[in-house]
């Protein structure tokens, strides 16, 4: 069974969950919430208390209020900060958020979920346009070196990686810097020397002028694999090799991690003597491990991954062609090939598929088309009329000609359904693998042409027959102005009186 990892607010029923993931956490303080004063945050402040789950379990939490940052800019303790625990000092039309308490339960930790409710505090902070997060950071490996070295001597020597402070490094790995060591902070924290640091992280997007919150996240960060077909010692290494590019999109803090059409390939090179139905069929044997780490990683790196495709056999024991949108909250949905080119039928006897839908993600609602998929602008369209905002089309082409035909689809369809498109292609040559020996792709994010976005639709594009990452800011918000001010509107001036488009059987209702 995977693990369902989901971050969301606090609610008043979690009192007795966060105590005891509390006391684990701080085994020495042996210190926790109590009922009354998470309710009062609830209260008071919402939106701005996450927990982590795990299967409904509660395993991590971030607690914040808004201050005023001129009042607490000197020396104060957290007695002081946060009223003497009433919390009295938040004040809503303030400007910084105040982290009072972050904690993941030992079990949990290295899974990543303090940087996800780091992540989340930042949108937070954007999007209430506050100009800073603070927060008093223990130091807990100081009482080591406490009748060697200063407090300041201490950080500095962290900062320098001389010492190793895990907490410490991580609050600098996440962008945020010490301003000033606070004094009798945390009582009884003899682990830091009852020291503590004032640690800011600085919104870039803060604006002094009055504005409205923003409802939804609208810059979304694509990351596209170009990947390199070649031989691997078997799947462990090919999915070392997934795990770095995931690793590398996630430290670029990408949104998603699109990979291509039978990107595992070369594991056929050892079923090379069989004939090639028997081969991708052998193939498909990976496929159930392939999806389990795929999962994993999702939720390890903090990221939604669309695994471009792999062979699956039905109940009937037919082949199709098969793709999972795994995000990163440890869901997993699948997407199917719908059309199977003639060589994909003749050679491999692929069956097309019957399933067509959008998925909702924490980053827009998506739609994806396996390759040929693309060429049928029907498949679009449909995605389109359930509010699809981008499209993903993971593809494998062997020839210039091929790539065109998918590049030039995806384009059009960037342009007639008002989104964006992007399509991630493999590279490279296969000379142990029958009928996939060559490969040529250069993936790309495509826009519709109008004045908001480049002039030639092409946000960005990667190196042809190149090994690299592409990775792309897209603005959703320009979706909604195109489509109700664009130059065309090619949604909204269809004309249904003359023709329709539906597929009740295929897609599923929202």
């Amino acid at each position: 069974m995977n693990e369902l990892t989901e971050i969301r607010h606090l609610q008043k029923t979690d009192a007795e969950a966060i105590k005891n993931a509390m006391l684990l956490a701080y085994p020495r303080l042996a210190t926790y919430w109590p009922e009354a004063q998470l309710n009062r945050l609830v209260d008071l402040f919402p939106e701005g208390q996450f927990v982590v789950t795990v299967n409904g379990e509660v395993v991590a939490a971030a607690f914040a209020i808004i201050v005023d940052h001129d009042q607490f800019e000197e020396d104060h303790t957290f007695q002081q900060v946060t009223g003497d625990y009433t919390f009295s000092t938040h004040q809503p039309a303030a400007d910084t958020l105040y982290g009072i308490e972050v904690f993941v339960v030992p079990a949990m930790r290295g899974r990543r979920l303090a940087r996800r409710l780091y992540e989340a505090r930042k949108e937070l902070c954007e999007r209430l346009n506050l100009r800073a997060i603070a927060f008093g950071a223990r130091i807990p490996g100081y009482h080591e070196y406490q009748e060697t070295l200063s407090p300041k001597q201490y950080v500095q020597k962290v900062k320098n990686r001389e010492i190793m402070d895990p907490s410490l490094n991580f609050q600098l790995s996440n962008d945020f810097h010490p301003v000033r060591v606070l004094r009798s902070y945390l009582p009884n924290d003899v682990a830091s020397g009852e020291y503590a640091l004032l640690m800011e992280w600085d919104n870039m997007m803060y604006d002094t002028r009055p504005v409205q919150a923003i409802a939804k996240k609208t810059q979304v960060r694509l990351g596209l694999v170009q990947w390199q077909m070649r031989h691997f010692d078997g799947l462990e290494d090919l999915l070392q090799q997934v795990e770095y590019f995931v690793d590398a999109l996630a430290a670029y803090r990408a949104d998603f991690a699109l990979f291509p059409e039978l990107f595992h390939g070369p594991l056929m090179a050892d079923a090379n003597e069989l004939s090639e139905i028997d081969a991708i069929r052998k193939l498909s044997q990976f496929s159930d491990a392939i999806l389990a780490r795929f999962t994993e990683l999702a939720v390890k790196y903090h990221i939604n991954i669309i695994t471009g495709s792999m062979p699956v056999m039905d109940e009937a024991g037919k082949l199709m062609n098969v793709g999972y949108l795994c995000r990163r909250n440890g869901s997993t949905e699948r997407y199917e090939k719908i059309h199977v080119t003639p060589n994909e039928a003749k050679y491999w006897g692929l069956t097309g598929g019957k399933k067509l839908q959008t998925f909702d993600t924490d980053s827009g609602r998506i739609g994806i088309l396996i390759c040929y998929d693309s060429e049928f602008p029907e498949l679009a369209r449909l995605l389109a009329d359930q509010g699809m905002d981008i499209l993903f089309v993971p593809f494998l082409t062997d020839t210039q000609t091929a790539y065109s035909r998918v590049r030039h689809c995806a384009a059009a369809r960037a342009i007639e359904n008002e989104c964006y498109v992007a399509i991630a292609g493999s590279v490279g040559n296969l000379p142990r693998v029958k009928n996939m020996d060559i490969q040529y792709a250069q993936s790309a994010v495509l826009t519709p042409c109008d004045f908001a976005f480049p002039t030639t639709g092409v946000k960005s594009e990667a190196t042809p027959n190149t090994e690299m990452i592409l990775v792309t800011d897209v603005d959703l918000s320009i979706l909604d102005r195109l489509r109700n001010q664009g130059s065309v509107q090619n949604l909204r001036s269809r004309r249904h009186d003359v023709y329709q488009l539906s597929s009740s059987e295929l897609m599923p209702k929202h």
